[in-house]
């Protein structure tokens, strides 16, 4: 454990970052993973779900969750899939 103040302040600040970010990536796998089983059901609700699941990672990548292009991909690919199925 560091003994400068301002880098212990550092070390609890990134902990909580880490947290919030490992939550909105298990988020954001977890609403894809949905998606998908919708889509493959063709159940009513899978369009809702898409654009639930596309907002989501769209805020994350706001934030700096994940590489905005690596946003653009997922939603390119479920979308892709969605249309696909359509």
């Amino acid at each position: 454990m560091p003994n400068i103040k301002s880098v212990i302040k550092d070390v609890k600040k990134s902990r909580e970052l880490r947290l919030r970010n490992l939550a909105t990536k298990s988020k954001i796998k977890t609403f894809v993973k949905k998606t998908k089983a919708a889509q493959d059901a063709k159940a009513e609700n899978a369009v809702a779900l898409l654009s639930e699941t596309v907002s989501i990672v769209d805020k994350a990548a706001k934030k700096g969750i994940i590489h905005p292009n690596a946003a653009a991909r997922r939603k390119s690919r479920l979308t892709k899939r969605a249309n696909a199925q359509a």
